[in-house]
């Protein structure tokens, strides 16, 4: 696909188009959400380390993102049928019995952690909590 576009550098016949390569919407944010897919790919689940600096002060922030699925509040046998796919995120905190859960995608944030070593199991689950996907990240809250 040509992703290359002309851009008048000045009003049209005024100066030279300026013609640069820049990635389609499709590209950065993947297949239109109003259409059904026919063959999605598998979903995937991708988490970062917590932000240094929030960290430094004994707050965690953790990104995450997900491909081919969106984190939506959509829940039930139902929603398993939704395409482009849609589910959420399972996420315990130094092996709790608990979890605690995410539709939102937004930035995770930990507060009120002791110092010393922690880990956070992000769990990608579909409309029905079945998990799809896990990542762990392991991090120290310093004195």
């Amino acid at each position: 696909m040509d992703t290359s576009f002309n851009l008048d550098a000045e009003p049209a016949g005024k100066g030279p188009a300026v013609t640069f390569n820049a990635a389609t919407a499709r590209d950065v944010r993947g297949p239109s959400a109003l259409l059904a897919l026919d063959d999605e790919a598998p979903p995937r689940l991708i988490v970062d380390p917590p932000l240094a600096e929030p960290l430094e002060a004994g707050r965690v922030f953790i990104q995450y993102r997900t491909e081919n699925l969106r984190v939506l509040p959509v829940f039930g046998a139902g929603a398993l049928d939704v395409s482009p796919r849609v589910g959420h995120v399972h996420i315990t905190v130094d092996d709790a019995t608990w979890h605690f859960i995410d539709a939102s995608g937004e930035t995770v944030v930990l507060v009120g952690l002791a110092p010393g070593p922690h880990r956070v199991l992000f769990e990608l689950a579909d409309p029905t909590h079945r998990v799809i996907d896990s990542q762990t990240v392991r991090f120290t809250v310093p004195e």
